[in-house]
Order: structure tokens, then sequence, then C-alpha cells
């Protein structure tokens, strides 16, 4: 099973991954976890001790060189566009039981794009894992969705829409649905968090009536405290673990 995982910046995307990864961990899953966003930080809320060591690969610059035969940082010139990838997952991943966890990082590009290695590298690296690897794979993507291509588009099972009750958040929605039609991904799923009240969850089934909702996750005071205090929100008590079995056996 491969998902992706979507949404505007603090509507509790990464929570919600998180939540997800250790849940299907406690359920005896082999879980692949790709931190695919350069804002969040994937492994301290899975629960990975010294998560701020984790190097993200688009900093590895000799790796980089390595494998796509060009220097981090270069645009133009002639670099490999198919680097070996199939060993990365295993060697430069941390773990945590059957987790094992790897941080993309992000790239610095200009106006249109970057066809630069270190993109070159991820790209291949994202293609590979949805394509190729056997584990549940679950990416915490970035609301652009720009690792996804449309070969690894046909592979990715379920995009999940992480939203909040708010306009912002709904407007975010409907841009990542725009950008996965263009490269075939129509398997669109919403998760709507910080739920208060049923008014919360019926505002976003009007205004998102056109797509499936997996489920609801309450706003909950316990998984706030979590994040602040760098602690995974599945080692807290919350009601939320409880709708991620039925998310989960929905999926």
């Amino acid at each position: 099973m491969k998902l992706a995982i979507s949404g505007k910046g603090g509507v509790g995307k990464t929570t919600f991954s998180a939540l997800l990864i250790r849940t299907l961990n406690e359920q005896g899953k082999h879980v692949l976890a790709i931190d695919a966003d350069p804002d969040a930080n994937l492994a301290a809320a899975v629960g990975i001790a010294d998560s701020d060591k984790v190097t993200p690969i688009s900093e590895m610059k000799e790796l980089i060189f390595e494998r796509t035969e060009a220097k981090p940082g270069t645009i133009g010139g002639f670099f490999k566009l198919n680097p070996k990838v199939d060993d990365l997952p295993d060697a430069l991943s941390v773990k945590l039981d059957n987790i094992k966890l790897m941080r993309l990082g992000g790239v610095k590009k200009g106006g249109g794009g970057c066809i630069c290695p270190e993109s070159t590298l991820l790209k291949a690296l994202v293609t590979y894992i949805a394509l190729q690897r056997d584990e549940v794979v679950v990416m915490d993507m970035e609301a652009g969705i720009e690792h996804l291509g449309r070969a690894t588009a046909q592979a990715v099972n379920k995009l999940i829409v992480v939203v909040e009750p708010g306009r912002r958040s709904i407007d975010t929605a409907g841009h990542i649905r725009k950008l996965a039609s263009e490269i075939g991904l129509r398997n669109i799923a919403v998760v709507g968090n910080k739920i208060r009240s049923s008014k919360d969850e019926e505002f976003l089934r009007t205004h998102l009536s056109d797509l499936e909702f997996l489920g609801f996750l309450p706003y909950d005071d316990a998984l706030i405290e979590a994040d602040l205090n760098d602690t995974s929100p599945f080692d807290v008590d919350s009601s939320a673990k409880a709708e991620i079995k039925e998310m989960i056996k929905k999926l």
C-alpha cells in the first residue's frame, strides 16, 4: 500500500502521518516513512530519538555527486537522469521497530522549478519507492506534491489530503486536487482534522462534497501538547488513535 499525505502547512498533516505510521507498525506492518516536506519533522513526530540529527538526502553532497556525477547546486551540464537508488532506503533510513524513515529535504530552486542533480536523485528515489518497494509506504508531502511524477502517481494507492475547518485549508485542498489530476492521480481522500463539533464536520463535507472522507480527527489538547513537547502524538492518550484504526480498515 502506497499512501501520499498532503495538505496546507499547519493543518496537522505530520501529526496524522505519524499516527498512521505508528498504528500500522503496531499492527505488525513494515512501514517505509518518507519525510518529503522540508518544513516538517516527521522523525520527531514518529518518536525517533535524536531526530534533529537525521540528515536530509538533499544535503548529502558526496552521495548526490556519486550517483548523478554532477555537483549539487549546479544547473545545466550533463548528469545521470536515472541514478542508482535501490540501495538507499535500507542504507540511509533510521529505524524504530518495523519503521524505516527517510528524510528527503528541500531543493532550492528558481522560478520554473529545477532540473538539477538533487531533484533528479530525489525524484528517482520516490519513483523507485512507489513502484518497487513492498512495504507500506507513507509519504508526508508538502502541499505542492512536487516529488510525485506521472509514473509515481500510477503507483500511489491513495492521496490523502488533510484539511481543517477553514477557507484557506479548503482552497489548498482544491489546489492539491488540481495538481494531482494533472499527473493522473485521481484516487483522493480527505481527512478532517481539529474537529471541535458536528458543525466543523458539516462545514468540510459541504465544501468538499465531491471528495471521499476517510474520517475525522478531534481537536485535542493532548495532541497539541505532544507537538509542543516534541513527543510523538502516538505516545499520548487521545481518541484520535481509535479513529486512525478505523481509517486503516477503510484503506
